[in-house]
């Protein structure tokens, strides 16, 4: 179990030194912890003996290709979500990847900021579904993370889409923080208004709603969720 806090944690499957070092470097800067492994053999090793809840997988990997390593990561049941990240690009590649079990594909050279929205869509989205029933929060609010209401005995409420996405990315880090940055490139599109003060206001309607206690503010880093 972890500790209260402690950040979501990615595979990077990459034998490019400098790139590995660029990603780990960003996505550490966005708030994940990242393990970074040079040959499909280690991957596999490290997905074994540890957590991750997401895998980023080149594919031209030595010893054995990121294909092969997802391929036999979903045989054993490993179910975190997976990108690849490839120079590779022909159809026939794309069906590989997706038929090895990856939930998306990114064609090298890419933006970093890419990968990093990509990857929160994922994550959120692999929560709603492994929750499409409705989820405790409280002992008085329960959650429907598909349709975004939130009802208790007597009330039930329908919180807007943002609203919406903001709760579903806390609760799929339960306990976790969500940094700031994470927060914004997951709830707000590219064209919206988007500042630390809105989120700010969108958080204080959930603990108006919810209890100040349940939604905990990290200190200029980002919020964490305690639910039931």
């Amino acid at each position: 179990m972890r500790e209260k806090g402690s950040k979501l944690r990615l595979l990077v499957l990459e034998d490019d030194l400098l790139i590995c070092d660029i990603m780990s470097e960003f996505l550490n800067g966005c708030g994940y912890e990242v393990i970074c492994v040079n040959d499909g053999n280690e991957a596999i090793d490290k997905a074994y003996e540890e957590h991750f809840d997401a895998f980023i997988f080149d594919v031209k990997v030595p010893l054995m290709n990121g294909f092969d390593v997802l391929k036999t990561l979903r045989e054993a049941k490993q179910e975190a979500p997976a990108i690849f990240v490839t120079s590779l690009a022909s159809i026939a590649d794309l069906s590989r990847g997706y038929d090895a079990g990856c939930d998306d594909y990114i064609k090298k050279p890419f933006e970093l900021k890419e990968l990093q929205l990509r990857l929160e869509k994922l994550i959120q989205k692999s929560f709603s579904t492994n929750n499409s029933n409705k989820i405790t929060l409280t002992q008085t609010w329960s959650f429907e993370p598909n349709n975004g209401k939130l009802f208790s005995a007597n009330e039930e409420l329908f919180l807007t889409k943002k609203e919406t996405k903001l709760l579903n990315i806390l609760i799929s880090h339960k306990g976790k923080m969500v940094s700031n940055e994470q927060i914004i490139a997951s709830v707000w599109n590219y064209d919206d208004e988007a500042t630390e003060e809105n989120l700010r206001t969108h958080i204080k309607k959930l603990r108006k709603i919810l209890g100040k206690e349940i939604i905990q503010n990290v200190r200029k880093q980002g919020y964490l969720i305690v639910t039931s």
